[in-house]
């Protein structure tokens, strides 16, 4: 593969006028859009007319006029085809931490009788404290699973288990479950499952609906390029939309928010998953991102997902492997999600030479580079050019530099 055969997948990418839908810096190969997605078009006119007309001159008249009460039924939408998800089952508002833990109660409120939570070693840390958190508050146990030491969940699962609660791709290793299998072995053994997707969504051809998944939660600010902490998503299950009892019963979730009773009484749609007041700001920004996906088809996003992870894999080999380099992902398509790590001695080093380069990817203890593959707006020339940028920071030692080794507060 040579730089010329890079450029002639990107001439034939059925998905290369997207790229235009983003306002990337000249001169970034960007590969982090797996931590940060980056700013699409259309955006900050968005945010500017909230400001200047919506909040400036209409006031509290916009939760009418403009729409700002019906923004998570609205972003929902947006985000129900990208997740495979029936229409009406997706909203949004809090950060992904409190969604879950809401998801995690409400599941296990639905099991009475059971005291297991199953969920992964590997776990983003926010879903394993989570976890933890919600098993202290009920009094359940939490059983853990690894997949790559014990690849049959069943050994896991028996009439004592409520929830399943797993990442559908694994944050630092790209490691991806087969959702609808897993989904399945739940279910045989009774339990909810809940999926994260934040490694996923927008990335993944992600289907709740075909798997029969129970509830999901996944972040805005991703592959759904949502911007700094953006509101998380919910998905609930069509069967679970009348029934799903969460436990933060703020008034957003009333049947009847104006009619400001003193007792709750939940909606009867996805909206009882609301609490709070909408953050407006946040949800408008997601709203406005996410039609960078417009006419995009998932499928398509996921092929190339894959293209672009398959060269970055074939060019590490031939021209990273004599530096020590390992490349850290499963090499079956089924099981990759859209990233690849590479383990290497230095790999703090190795990500901060690569961003003076303006190669951006990201760092994950203890000796992880990892780089996310958002196929919206990269390149098959971004990723050619990137492993050059690679193979000279190690010919020149440039990650053995001071300046590239003292450690940030954000890595």
């Amino acid at each position: 593969m040579d730089r010329a055969s890079a450029e002639a997948l990107d001439c034939d990418d059925p998905l290369r006028h997207l790229r235009d839908r983003f306002e990337l810096p000249d001169g970034v190969i960007y590969l982090d859009g797996n931590s940060l997605g980056p700013l699409p078009r259309g955006v900050e006119e968005r945010v500017g007319r909230l400001v200047a007309q919506e909040w400036r001159d209409d006031l509290i008249t916009s939760w009418n006029t403009h729409g700002w009460y019906d923004l998570p039924a609205t972003v929902g939408a947006k985000l129900e085809p990208l997740l495979g998800a029936a229409p009406g089952t997706v909203t949004v508002g809090d950060s992904t931490s409190v969604a879950l833990f809401k998801l995690l109660v409400a599941a296990a409120r639905s099991r009475p009788g059971r005291g297991v939570v199953v969920t992964e070693p590997g776990n983003f840390p926010t879903d394993s404290y989570v976890v933890d958190g919600v098993a202290r508050l009920l009094g359940l146990t939490v059983r853990w699973w690894s997949a790559p030491d014990t690849p049959d969940i069943h050994a896991v699962l028996d009439d004592d288990v409520a929830v399943v609660s797993l990442c559908h791709v694994d944050y630092r290793l790209g490691r991806m479950h087969d959702g609808a299998t897993v989904t399945a072995a739940a279910h045989t053994a009774g339990a909810v499952m809940l999926w994260d997707l934040c490694h996923s969504a927008g990335a993944v051809d992600v289907d709740l609906a075909g798997w029969d998944a129970d509830l999901a939660v996944g972040c805005g600010y991703k592959y759904l390029n949502g911007g700094p902490g953006a509101p998380a998503f919910v998905y609930v299950a069509p069967r679970l939309l009348d029934v799903v009892d969460q436990p933060i019963t703020g008034w957003f979730g009333h049947a009847e928010p104006f009619a400001l009773e003193r007792s709750y009484r939940p909606a009867a749609d996805v909206r009882r998953m609301l609490s709070g007041t909408t953050p407006v700001v946040g949800a408008a920004v997601l709203d406005a991102a996410l039609d960078a996906f417009d006419g995009v088809s998932m499928v398509e996003v996921r092929r190339k997902s894959l293209a672009m992870s398959d060269l970055f894999l074939s060019l590490a080999a031939e021209r990273l492997a004599a530096y020590g380099v390992v490349p850290e992902v499963p090499r079956e398509h089924a099981a990759r999600g859209s990233q690849v790590c590479l383990r290497l001695p230095g790999a703090y080093g190795f990500v901060q030479a690569l961003i003076g380069r303006r190669v951006i990817g990201d760092f994950r203890e203890p000796d992880l580079a990892r780089f996310g593959f958002a196929p919206l707006y990269l390149r098959f020339t971004d990723v050619y050019d990137a492993v050059e940028h690679m193979e000279a920071v190690l010919a020149r030692r440039e990650h053995e530099r001071p300046e590239n080794v003292v450690r940030a507060a954000v890595t």
